[in-house]
């Protein structure tokens, strides 16, 4: 009995400094646009906002046109499969880009050797911006 004190203890701690994320059990895996992948949506957009037309798979150009605007703030990245030997797959790196009052969306970054990508991955609905870390 002692100990399950301690694990509640714990996790209104953990509540209460906020270190637990809004989204937290909302994602779901969905497949892309063409059916060949699956990708994840973090969170749930707002009813006939932009973010809630985004499909996975869609392309950078496709998003920013639906968007009518580029990203605020974006950033790339190594992902694990950068290391696989004879990888040849086009999520090797990724980019990160952060859309202000909605939330941050991640596309493939092409394979080893800068070819292929910007395919999108994952969407989480965040309007505070959270989400976005370079």
């Amino acid at each position: 009995m002692r100990n399950w004190g301690i694990g509640a203890a714990l996790a209104l701690a953990v509540a209460a400094s906020g270190a637990v994320a809004a989204n937290e059990g909302q994602t779901r895996e969905v497949q892309s646009k063409d059916g060949t992948f699956t990708g994840e949506i973090v969170g749930t957009p707002a009813e006939g906002s932009k973010f809630a037309q985004l499909e996975i798979g869609m392309s950078m150009q496709d998003v920013q046109e639906l968007l009518d605007r580029a990203p605020d703030r974006f950033h790339t990245y190594e992902s694990g499969k950068r290391w696989i030997p004879f990888y040849f797959g086009n999520d090797a790196t990724r980019l990160q880009a952060l859309f202000r009052e909605e939330g941050c969306l991640i596309f493939t970054g092409g394979n080893v050797w800068g070819g292929g990508g910007s395919e999108l991955i994952q969407i989480e609905v965040d309007p505070s911006g959270a989400c976005y870390q370079p």
